[in-house]
């Protein structure tokens, strides 16, 4: 139940969420995916949040790490800390402080997302999911901007059909086999044939800045 709530609430705030029930599945998911951030419930089952967590430090992964947990002794918080969390907190919580706490998290970490991306007259603004094209508002659908997210987020880089997937879907989606083409034809009917060029064999890019 907690987890749905969190879901839930996460996706109203417009973040993209990857939610798995055990340890073993979070390590899983830890392997493939580069994640802005982490929350971690320390009472995973398969394997215990705490093992979890110091398997991940010990692997250099970098992503910032907020455990929330029932484990509110002096002792907990600190073994937490030590094994490498960023911050620590308490159930139950406020939803409201928990937002809080992840919009300190990722202030400070180095893998926060710039306010916009901008490419040949298309604006992306990352924070409110707006767009503007040649100065007028661009609607996309969420798959859209996350797609065009993507592309823009290292302009010239050419990104295959799986790595347009896995940015526009959470890890355990089931996803159509055309799904990507048809994202693409609907968006160059919005920006226009040569703004995503088609690599043969490769994947998709916009044009390299000048």
């Amino acid at each position: 139940m907690i987890g749905e709530s969190l879901e839930q609430g996460l996706r109203k705030q417009k973040y993209e969420v990857d939610w798995v029930r055990d340890g073993v599945a979070a390590e899983a998911a830890l392997s493939r995916e580069n994640y802005a951030l982490i929350l971690l419930d320390l009472g995973l089952p398969r394997l215990q949040g705490l093992h979890l967590l110091k398997n991940y430090r010990q692997a250099q992964g970098k992503s910032a790490v907020l455990i929330i947990t029932a484990r509110d002794t002096r002792n907990d918080k600190v073994e937490g800390l030590d094994a490498g969390a960023d911050d620590y907190l308490i159930k139950p919580f406020d939803l409201e402080e928990l937002f809080a706490r992840l919009r300190a998290l990722l202030r400070r970490s180095q893998v926060v997302q710039p306010a916009e991306l901008s490419h040949q007259g298309l604006v992306l603004r990352l924070d409110t999911h707006e767009a503007l094209y040649q100065g007028n508002s661009m609607h996309f659908s969420l798959r859209e901007f996350k797609l065009l997210q993507a592309l823009l987020d290292v302009p010239g880089k050419v990104l295959s059909r799986t790595d347009l997937e896995e940015k526009m879907y959470s890890w355990d989606a089931e996803i159509e086999s055309n799904t990507v083409e048809v994202y693409i034809h609907s968006l160059r009917k919005k920006l226009g044939t040569e703004f995503i060029k088609n690599v043969r064999g490769v994947g998709y890019k916009v044009a390299n800045p000048l």
